[in-house]
């Protein structure tokens, strides 16, 4: 029997620390490959969309260390060019830390000025090294490089992915609650009979959700995009420029067409992370409205014969490997699971929040993660809850009204008549005759007695319009 060895080819790099082996065609070099080494924890790399920005911070500083004579012309515009090509996504098989890592996010920091500082050497010819640290991370450090990436993406993701999606999911339930504002239906409190509502005040009350989810969002974002960059090491600027980080935070700006500020206090923004745990919160209660609306939308097309089967939703799938003909709503409970693990992710950014040790949080990795992604699923269900479930949804206007017409709480526009106790033994006497609540009032003697008219009754007992009261005349 023999046997087959595959060898991968490696070439020797150099850092403060000696000598390491790295694969041979990687762009990163020794201080990323020790990373690898030492955090073999989850296999799951820091978010593309952290890559990314930190990337864009380390191009627009680039070209800013250029005009203020930090670096030399040609080496800025060889790094601002290489960095724009990681911003961009082209390179990001050679990002492979793990994202439960060093807590500052060096070894991302370092893994991204390694690669950068290898392309930039490799437009300018190998006679001009291109040095991360030097040139690449000249007026920086990881302490303030990163969680302003961090930062930077939450933010850009928030504006460019959810607030769009949120605005869409808003627009469709505004639409869908215009169409059905004249279907009746039970209301229900406690799970229990309720006075009748119409469908259309239900949907407009989740597209009231979501408006302000979408308010509270914007208004996290807007404090997240302060950015630390600027602090370096301990919050003092220590090595940057002081003209460095307003720069390159205009160019970010003008770039993302975001509106980004420098820390007001870089001590605050370097050593607290309190604005990410604030739009974590904000997509925390983003996660918990589309809980209440996904879980009404079930129970609302529970069914279709033993549940209460007042909307349909879309038919999208088999719901059973063994029952035939078996539909479940799927949509609704992926989005469930979304806002489950964003309501975990927000749980992750509080505990992470409170990890900040005189100058610096050292949880930054693991917060780019959660906020990130909770940014990113919020963004894709509320897309998917929009076009997949609820432009699609139809309602039996038949069996709401049968079921808000079967409702004993109907009776309670008549306590202005009979008053409260003589409406509630209408209500027991309806529900244990199984009568409607008009027969039991006229056999109870009400309207023979002068207590009310028949016209009065069947005003009274109108179920769209106990849905407004307001409009009656």
């Amino acid at each position: 029997m023999s046997t087959t060895e595959h060898t991968t080819a490696t070439r020797i790099e150099r850092d403060s620390m000696g000598e390491v082996e790295v694969p041979a065609d990687a762009l990163y070099a020794a201080q990323t490959a020790r990373a690898v080494a030492n955090f073999p924890i989850s296999g799951q790399p820091v978010p593309r969309a952290v890559v990314h920005a930190l990337a864009m911070v380390k191009a627009a500083a680039g070209r800013v260390n250029g005009e203020l004579g930090v670096l030399d012309p040609a080496v800025a515009r060889a790094v601002a060019a290489a960095a724009d090509e990681v911003a961009d996504g082209r390179h990001d098989d050679h990002f492979p830390i793990d994202v439960y890592q060093t807590g500052s996010g060096t070894s991302t920091n370092m893994n991204v000025n390694e690669v950068v500082a290898t392309l930039a050497t490799r437009a300018l010819g190998d006679d001009a090294r291109v040095h991360p640290n030097d040139h690449v991370n000249a007026g920086q450090s990881s302490n303030d490089t990163f969680p302003t990436a961090v930062r930077l993406a939450a933010v850009l993701g928030v504006h460019q992915q959810l607030l769009p999606a949120l605005e869409h999911l808003e627009d469709v339930l505004t639409d869908r609650a215009s169409e059905f504002a004249d279907v009746v239906k039970a209301g229900r409190t406690h799970l229990m009979d309720a006075v009748p509502v119409t469908l259309g005040q239900e949907l407009g009350g989740y597209a009231r959700q979501v408006a302000l989810s979408r308010r509270r969002v914007l208004e996290a974002a807007d404090q997240a995009a302060e950015l630390p960059l600027g602090g370096t090491a301990a919050g003092t600027g220590v090595n940057a420029h002081p003209e460095f980080a307003g720069r390159v935070i205009a160019e970010l700006a003008e770039r993302t067409g975001v509106e980004l500020v420098e820390a007001v206090d870089h001590f605050e923004a370097q050593s607290a992370q309190d604005a990410l745990v604030a739009l974590s919160g904000a997509l925390r209660v983003t996660a918990v409205s589309l809980t209440k609306i996904c879980n009404d939308l079930r129970w609302m097309g529970s069914g279709p014969r033993a549940g209460l089967a007042e909307v349909h939703l879309p038919d999208l799938q088999p719901g059973s490997s063994i029952m035939p003909g078996k539909v479940n709503p799927v949509i609704p409970e992926a989005t469930l699971m979304v806002c489950a693990r964003v309501i975990g992710n927000d749980a992750t950014m509080t505990a992470a929040g409170a990890s900040g040790s005189f100058e610096l949080n050292v949880m930054l990795p693991v917060m780019g993660l959660a906020v990130t992604e909770s940014v990113e699923l919020l963004s894709a269900s509320s897309r998917l809850l929009a076009d997949r479930c609820l432009a699609g949804m139809t309602a039996d206007e038949d069996r709401c009204r049968e079921l808000a017409e079967s409702s004993s709480a109907i009776v309670t526009p008549l306590n202005r008549y009979l008053g409260y106790e003589a409406a509630a033994a209408v209500a027991k006497q309806s529900l244990a005759e199984r009568r409607t609540i008009r027969d039991v009032v006229i056999d109870r003697g009400h309207v023979a007695r002068g207590e009310l008219t028949e016209e009065q009754l069947d005003a009274a007992l109108d179920v769209l319009a106990m849905t407004r009261p307001h409009e009656r005349h």
